[in-house]
């Protein structure tokens, strides 16, 4: 058996420092990961107090136009569509802030679940001319909402860049 000087069962010093540095990236990698989720479940709960609250100030009664979530789900994509097109456009390394507001607040205060649910409700109460006007205008508002969240969000980011460029 030869014998290799400087090394040991464990191998030469470079190749334990080289784990060690693999070591702390993983658990770095494993720490920013659960500084997300806990953002994402901050947010999660302001968002979905907001739904609740939102569903108690307008109450929908049976066999009627759920208006509680259908403002819920048309406020919360105006503002998705806004904070996406600022978040990404200009804080494109805010880590933090997509999972906390885009995933967490909005996620939660917004759910196709529950338009499903409303939708189906007003079928099942034979309400389906109902039934079809809320889930068309659910999904024309929503998609009209993001796209003028987006557009005001530029138009305010294109207004920021004249004044900086003025002043």
């Amino acid at each position: 058996m030869t014998n290799i000087p400087n090394r040991d069962r464990l191998g030469t010093e470079e190749d334990r420092g080289s784990r060690e540095r693999e070591a702390d990236q993983r658990v770095r990698q494993r720490r920013a990961q659960m500084v997300i989720v806990v953002a994402l479940g901050c947010g999660g709960v302001v968002g979905a107090v907001s739904r609740y609250a939102v569903s108690l100030a307008i109450p929908t009664p049976p066999n009627q136009f759920p208006w509680s979530t259908f403002l819920i789900n048309v406020s919360g994509s105006a503002l998705l569509g806004f904070l996406l097109v600022v978040l990404i456009e200009q804080f494109p390394r805010g880590r933090l802030v997509r999972p906390l507001v885009g995933s967490g607040v909005i996620g939660a205060y917004t759910t196709f679940s529950t338009l499903e649910v409303g939708t189906v409700l007003l079928f099942r109460s034979h309400e389906i001319d109902l039934g079809i006007i809320y889930l068309v205008s659910s999904l024309l508002a929503g998609l009209g909402a993001v796209w003028l969240g987006m557009n005001l969000a530029r138009f305010m980011i294109k207004a920021e860049q004249w004044l900086q460029g003025e002043l």
